[in-house]
């Protein structure tokens, strides 16, 4: 062996233990004290996540790594996923381009290409490939985008890892099987409270190493790329608890998901509590109901009083005469001042067809229809904002863990300048069932309902027409 070949083992193997030496050595650049600690980490980290404010430099980082991991270990395989295949190809992949093409030698021994970066000797078996899902991917879809990711050198690269689905993330752990080698590297702004780095953050982070990088402009750690003035700026318009600040200055999750209507933590506060009598006896009794509209989703009855809420009534599979039938004999029990039915797609209006012949007509509310206020899109998205302030501000809820999810998983986002709510099937795609529990709540806030009631909560209105019809009878029988 001469020495030639001999200098170049013993420089991949400098390499392969010491990454931030190739990033000098290979690039001829200087990495910022974080970006070194995350180089210095990676050899000996199965799981590295880089929890970082806006603009860093945390894509490079990734690609550092990635040259290091396809140069220095043999026939590896990479899987690269970000939040979208526009974005993978416009930041990560693009950055890998933009590093090989400072290094003659990676030039020479890699073809980079849209999808795929191979070595020129071994395309079949030494290769880097981009790894995309549709946006209207399911979970089981979701997690086949990284299926077959198999090898005994193997990595997975996950960017802009805050705003990837959890299906993705937690099929990544399959590399680890039967591999010499393998490794999980991420990075992302905190934008989710869902998702690998939030896991990796929080639930499972005691099997990540996290580097948090913050802008901050106080904190004598923080990232040199982010302009001191710009950060200053920021926290002078927005007020540092803004979520947008939190998230891009300071690198820190928010309360709640930037474009989450309410969080958690808000949510399960407000589960179960406890609230008196007379912060509500006076408030009108209303029924929110959103119709069941396929075999899975149930049908669901939420009976609301001012600020309390009480334990709906849940129905599967039940047509409209035995669903009205069931909404008339909660309003005679309960006594209630008025019920509001999501009609949309017009299943809810059998429901009320069927109520009025009962005596009791109810308010439909079309979720497309128009709003009383017009910042909203639609009806729906004021009544779901009505709710989630309504929640926020002390509205308790009955101990019914469904709405936890259904109420934290919707978006919202700007049409124009009017707040829109995700479409109820996204939500479904997302969540894994229709948020009919929270539909239904919501529907209690379409219209005001007034109404006089004594001490004792009696509503002092003249009694609505009634009806002895239980749709239960047969069913018991």
């Amino acid at each position: 062996m001469n020495n030639t070949v001999e200098l170049a083992i013993d420089k991949l193997r400098l390499w392969r233990e010491k990454p931030h030496v190739m990033a000098r050595e290979l690039f001829g650049v200087t990495p910022d004290p974080w970006q070194d600690e995350a180089l210095q980490l990676f050899p000996s980290s199965p799981r590295l996540a880089m929890k970082a404010c806006k603009g860093p430099g945390k894509t490079a980082v990734l690609s550092w790594i990635a040259w290091n991991f396809l140069l220095t270990r043999p026939h590896p395989k990479i899987g690269a996923v970000s939040i979208s295949g526009d974005n993978l190809r416009d930041n990560l992949w693009s950055e890998m381009a933009t590093w090989q093409n400072k290094s003659p030698f990676l030039k020479d021994k890699f073809q980079w290409g849209a999808e795929r970066i191979v070595n020129k000797e071994h395309p079949e078996t030494w290769w880097m490939s981009a790894r995309t899902w549709r946006q209207s991917a399911d979970k089981s879809q979701q997690a086949n985008t990284l299926a077959g990711l198999h090898a005994k050198y193997v990595m997975v690269i996950m960017d802009e890892s805050g705003g990837i689905p959890d299906a993705v993330g937690a099929t990544a752990d399959a590399i680890f099987s039967g591999a010499i080698e393998a490794h999980i590297l991420q990075a992302g702004n905190p934008t989710h409270l869902e998702g690998p780095l939030y896991r990796a953050c929080t639930s499972s982070r005691e099997l990540w190493r996290v580097i948090e990088i913050t802008g901050d402009p106080d904190n004598p750690m923080r990232s040199s790329r982010v302009p001191i003035e710009w950060a200053r700026e920021q926290i002078r318009t927005y007020g540092a608890d803004n979520p947008w600040v939190l998230i891009n200055v300071f690198g820190r999750f928010p309360p709640a998901s930037i474009n989450s209507l309410i969080g958690p933590d808000e949510v399960n506060a407000m589960l179960g509590a406890h609230i008196r009598l007379d912060q509500y006896a006076q408030s009108a009794k209303i029924l929110g109901v959103d119709v069941g509209r396929y075999g899975d989703d149930p049908s669901v009855i939420f009976p609301r009083q001012g600020k309390a809420t009480f334990s709906p009534v849940v129905l599967r599979n039940v047509g409209a005469g035995v669903g009205a039938g069931a909404v008339a004999t909660k309003w005679n029990d309960w006594q209630a001042d008025a019920a509001m039915v999501d009609a949309t797609g017009g299943y809810g209006g059998y429901w009320c067809e069927a109520l009025t012949e009962l005596g009791r007509n109810a308010i439909e509310v079309q979720f497309a229809g128009k709003p009383n206020d017009p910042k909203y899109f639609n009806k729906r998205a004021e009544i779901w904002f009505s709710m989630c302030e309504a929640i926020k501000s002390g509205t308790v809820l009955p101990n019914v863990p469904e709405i936890v999810g259904e109420l934290t998983t919707p978006t919202y986002t700007f049409k124009g300048d009017k707040l829109m709510i995700e479409e109820k099937e996204q939500v479904k795609l997302r969540l894994g069932r229709s948020p009919n529990y929270a539909d239904a709540l919501a529907c209690t806030y379409a219209q005001p309902v007034h109404v006089q009631r004594n001490r004792y909560g009696m509503s002092l209105r003249p009694a609505a027409a009634q009806t002895d019809y239980d749709p239960f009878n047969y069913d018991r029988a």
